[in-house]
This record gives structure tokens, sequence and C-alpha cells, in this order.
């Protein structure tokens, strides 16, 4: 039942990958003319009609935290692509007074880097055959692609934060239950020592993989951008206390959390607890939020001075973006429709600027 349970969150991590690149946003939606319901039939009309370029709808998400945007998502991400190409987008409706021009975008013109990690599987060798349990995984992640399987039982895994985690977590599975399989044969019998050698092997090889539920260290492996937008919004995560010391270590686009107890007397437990409320607010973020990057037009001290002011001028309108500034350019983390009016109102700012000089 644990098994099963496991393959549908893999299921639905994959459903919401696929549905995000069907989805496109909508600006300018007139806000507050009509109720709600209307609203959201005469988008999906609009969106549906094939001189607008589109097709069948799925949904439409109207109203939304962000005012007069709307997603709308498609059953064929074909549609995503020519929706994309018309030059203008005039809502028409006999219920509405005029016409309004709507800006459409790609749901995530830019979503965070995905995640490569290298799996050993000669642990499992001695249980399973490594060809069929990759088939196994490839059937389970979908969203996860991978790469040949080496004679040393290594294979590249890549994909998204959740996507990683969810494999992790059936890997585990299948690693306890094999070691649980172990213990209840020696216990029947005596075994030869080749085996207890082997299960020696699988507990301390899956061990570097991910800790033991009752173990007193735990590691948390993060997206950096995440990692960056959780420690600015959601500093209260990574404070440890008396009892629980959190450290990370930040390469590129991966950054490591180590939870870990403070002293012999602290409760193992909540350094579990400590991890599973880091990866569970990490894969909702890395599920919500967006990046863009703004490039320097010109590397220039007084260039790269214009566009930070803008972004910061811009920063109490939009207190739940993020930015980052960096020596070529800067990146702005939120919601997919927040950015999306962030970078659209620097670019406006930037050009009036340089218009005024």
């Amino acid at each position: 039942m644990q098994l099963r349970s496991r393959s549908n969150f893999v299921r639905e991590a994959t459903g919401q990958a696929a549905k995000s690149a069907r989805t496109v946003v909508i600006a300018g939606v007139p806000d507050g003319l009509l109720h709600d319901d209307v609203m959201t039939d005469i988008l999906m009309i609009h969106f549906q009609m094939s001189k607008n370029n589109g097709g069948d709808v799925e949904e439409v998400m109207y109203p939304t935290m962000k005012k007069g945007v709307a997603y709308v998502t498609f059953e064929d991400q074909e549609v995503v692509e020519r929706v994309l190409k018309k030059d203008e987008h005039r809502l028409e409706d006999k219920r509405l007074s005029r016409h309004y021009l709507l800006k459409v975008t790609r749901y995530c013109e830019n979503v965070f880097s995905s995640v490569t990690s290298v799996l050993n599987m000669s642990i499992f060798k001695d249980q399973f055959v490594l060809e069929d349990l990759i088939q196994e995984f490839k059937k389970k992640s979908t969203a996860l692609s991978f790469g040949p399987l080496q004679s040393n039982g290594h294979i590249s895994v890549q994909g998204s934060f959740p996507a990683i985690k969810l494999l992790r977590d059936f890997l585990l599975l299948k690693a306890k239950s094999l070691s649980e399989k172990d213990k209840r044969e020696e216990s029947k019998s005596h075994q030869r020592p080749r085996r207890r050698l082997q299960q020696h092997r699988l507990t301390t090889e899956t061990s570097n993989f991910v800790h033991d539920r009752d173990g007193e260290k735990q590691v948390v492996v993060l997206d950096t951008d995440t990692y960056h937008y959780m420690k600015f919004f959601f500093s209260g995560t990574f404070l440890g206390n008396d009892d629980v010391v959190i450290s990370d270590v930040t390469d590129g686009d991966i950054t490591t959390v180590y939870i870990k107890n403070a002293g012999s007397r602290s409760d193992a437990g909540q350094v579990l607890r400590v991890k599973e409320k880091i990866e569970n607010q990490s894969v909702e973020l890395h599920n919500a939020l967006r990046k863009e990057r703004i490039y320097f037009e010109e590397h220039t001290r007084d260039k790269k001075q214009r566009y930070k002011w803008a972004c910061e001028s811009l920063k109490p309108r939009y207190p739940y973006v993020l930015i980052i500034p960096y020596d070529t350019h800067i990146d702005v983390i939120g919601n997919s429709s927040e950015i999306f009016e962030f970078t659209k109102e620097v670019s406006n700012k930037i050009q009036s600027l340089f218009q005024n000089r």
C-alpha cells in the first residue's frame, strides 16, 4: 500500500509538470466589470476560438492573487505555441462594452534548473536485475531523465527537486525492505558470511544516500534559488535552537543543508521534524516560484546601478519578490504573475531613464 501511494505521488508530480507546460499567463483582464464566473467564461471562449489561434481549454483560473491576471491551461501543449505567436489578443464579447488588449506569456519563462544526481545501483545487484529495476523507475518517474547504466552500477538522473525527492523515497523503501528481509532471514537461520557482508554493505551505502530515520543527523539538498527565497522570507525555518544545529553549503545551483543534534541529550526525532519541515516547504515553493533574469544591456557601472535602482524602487509594490543582483544580470524570483509585472515595470523604468538623459 505504501509503495502504491509513492507511485501516485510520482504521477501527480509528473502531471503538475505537464500542466505547467500547457499553461499561459494572461495579463490585462478587465477587473470588476463582470462577475468572476462570467469573465472566466469569456476568457475560455476567447482562447478556444480558431481566429485567436486557440484550442481546447482544460481550465481557466480566475481571479488570481494578482489583479487582472488569469491562468489558462490548454489540453494540448501545441496550442500554447500557437497562442503565443498571435501578435495581438483583443478580448471582445457582447457582454463587454469595448475590447481589451491582453498580454499573453508562458506560465514560466525560466524554471529553476533541474537537478542531476548519480545513483549507485550496485547495492541492489544481488537482489534485482538492475536493468529491470531501472525500467521500473522510469515507469514510476516519467518526469525524470535517466542516463545509461554504467558497468559499475552508477546511473545519472535529471529532473526537478520534487521528482528527485520522490525517487529518493522510493529507493529508500527498496533498500529498507531488503535490509528488513535480511534481518528476518538471519533470525531464522545462521547466515553465510557473504550474506552478512552484503547486508553490511547495503546498510552503509544507503546511509550515505539518506540517513536513517532514527539518526541524529539529516541532510537536505535544495535548489539554490529556492533556498535563497526560503532564507529571505522564511528565515525561521533555518534557525537552530538549543537542540538542533543547522548549517549549509552552497555550490552553484545546489545548496546542501545539514541538520544535526546540538548535544547528546537532544531528541533525534526533532532533527527529523526540522528536516521534513524544510523539505515540505521547499517542494511547495519549487512548484509555486518562478525566476526571470534581467540582463544588463551594458556592463558599465552606471548602467548596473540604474538597473539595481529600478528594481529596488519597485520592491515596496512587490513585497514577495526576491531580487538577487549579480555582475552580469539580476535574478527575480517570485510567483509567475508578479515577476512578469515586475520585470515589465523595470524595463519601462530603464527605458524612461535612458530617454530622459
